[in-house]
């Protein structure tokens, strides 16, 4: 297995010390995720490294060692951390999978197309299993952080899947469930990193917020790579417009429909109609793409990362600032 890089949005970071204390920091962590899924058990051993040996960005798990550079980022805790955290992720990574029915996920399939719907499933109960044991020892406000991040995990997926109520806006909830899914986790890493490297407790908040709105932005931002076309990162166009996900672009273009927008109204005729056939697909993103929406969403997921940003005007000036601020900047242009 190659070894894991920085994710791509802190590979120009210009301190080169910084850059490779978090490499450093990034190679421990990910020994550790190998030994926290070792298992004795051929079947559970086999399916829980499943993902872990696929790779991936390890944002969560960065932002952990990133955030502990405000304070001593050497601490085991840190460290142990940083494993949890990236633990957790693939938990939900295991059970979205299943879930979504999806077929592949980092380039090798899906842990239920080898082993099936229940082991995959089981397989994500002993990942969240295992990331409580490696965080055993991390103190109250570690745990009680932990478990307050699980719920909301649950509850973002469990909103997703449910929908918005009759009189809820659907783009509100569309919003809440990607703070819940994605940015209260990425929040939860960078509020470790303070908390256990011991840096001065006042950054533990700004953090808080950073990382909610980085995590918001992130997703917008594959909202609008869903309808943009093809770039480096590989990526269909139209997945999610095809299957029916609700993104933000489709959901703004149903506002505008349902304020009296008629070439509005058209594309969404359009869309619920079916997109099937790839001739029809193809034209659907193509609208997309022209109409007011995409740009909107692009500004929208751009908005966030910028509050991110400025959520972070109390720490102090230097390369940790400077990194986190590139991060977020990076995530609304990232072409994967």
């Amino acid at each position: 297995m190659s070894r894991i890089s920085l994710p791509r949005q802190l590979r120009k970071v210009a301190d080169r010390a910084l850059l490779k204390s978090l490499e450093s920091g990034l190679e421990i962590v990910e020994d550790q995720l190998l030994a926290a899924t070792s298992h004795a058990d051929k079947i559970a051993g086999a399916s829980a490294r499943h993902l872990v040996e696929a790779g991936g960005k390890r944002v969560r798990p960065t932002l952990v060692l990133l955030a502990a550079q405000l304070g001593d980022p050497t601490r085991q805790d840190v460290l142990d951390a940083a494993v949890v955290v990236e633990l957790t992720h693939l938990a939900t990574l295991y059970h979205d999978d299943v879930m979504d029915d999806a077929p592949t996920r980092r380039g090798v399939p899906t842990a239920q197309t080898i082993w099936g719907n229940s082991v995959a499933i089981l397989t994500g109960d002993l990942l969240f299993a295992r990331a409580s044991q490696v965080g055993s020892h991390l103190g109250q406000a570690s745990l009680t952080l932990q478990a307050d991040t699980f719920e909301r995990l649950c509850l973002g997926q469990l909103h997703e899947t449910i929908g918005p109520s009759e009189f809820e806006d659907a783009t509100a909830h569309y919003i809440q469930v990607m703070a819940d899914k994605t940015g209260s986790l990425i929040s939860a890493s960078a509020r470790l990193g303070i908390v256990l490297s011991g840096a001065p407790a006042e950054y533990e908040e700004p953090l808080r917020v950073y990382g909610e709105k980085v995590g918001v932005a992130f997703q917008l931002i594959d909202d609008v790579i869903d309808i943009s076309e093809a770039g480096p990162s590989g990526k269909t166009p139209g997945t999610d417009l095809r299957a029916g996900v609700p993104t933000l672009p489709v959901l703004l273009l149903r506002k505008a429909a349902a304020a009296g927008d008629s070439e509005a109204q058209s594309l969404i005729d359009f869309i619920d109609a079916g997109l099937e056939e790839d001739a029809k697909l193809n034209e659907a993103l193509v609208r997309l793409r022209n109409h007011e929406v995409a740009e909107r969403s692009y500004l929208e997921a751009k908005r966030w990362a910028d509050e991110a940003v400025e959520a972070l005007e109390i720490l102090p000036e230097g390369s940790v600032k400077n990194a986190l601020a590139q991060f977020a900047q990076a995530v609304v242009d990232r072409t994967n």
